[in-house]
């Protein structure tokens, strides 16, 4: 069964959407195992990964496969590790090969994103 990490804070607003979707993909794609993704604690083993997840500043549902276009602050304390500075650590570690990241819009309707991440996934 396929794995797709879903990351977000319920408590952040505008870092909240992704994981409002679980339940509704999880009905949709019964054959995909929907994780929720807490970079800090958990970042899985895998290889290969494939992540539904906030990101500022796009329109529109959009894939992302180059991390080294993720920007990432300059890491002071524990609480600055998130998921752009893990996959690019897990990467430089040689235990990351690839990564599909399906970026939701912060500001972007849940219905019509909904939609857009469907199609997405219709064509992984």
């Amino acid at each position: 069964m396929q794995t797709i990490y879903i990351a977000g804070n319920l408590l952040v607003k505008e870092d909240s959407l992704p994981l409002k979707l679980i339940n509704k993909l999880e009905k949709t794609f019964p054959h995909i195992d929907f994780k929720e993704l807490e970079p800090t604690d958990d970042m899985p083993e895998e290889r290969n990964l494939t992540i539904i997840d906030t990101i500022m500043g796009i329109e529109r549902v959009t894939i992302l496969t180059d991390i080294d276009k993720i920007i990432t602050e300059k890491a002071v304390s524990l609480h600055d590790f998130d998921l752009g500075f893990n996959l690019k650590l897990m990467k430089k570690m040689g235990k990351l090969e690839s990564v599909k990241i399906i970026g939701v819009p912060p500001e972007m309707d849940e219905k019509e994103v909904f939609k857009e991440v469907v199609k997405v996934l219709k064509t992984l």
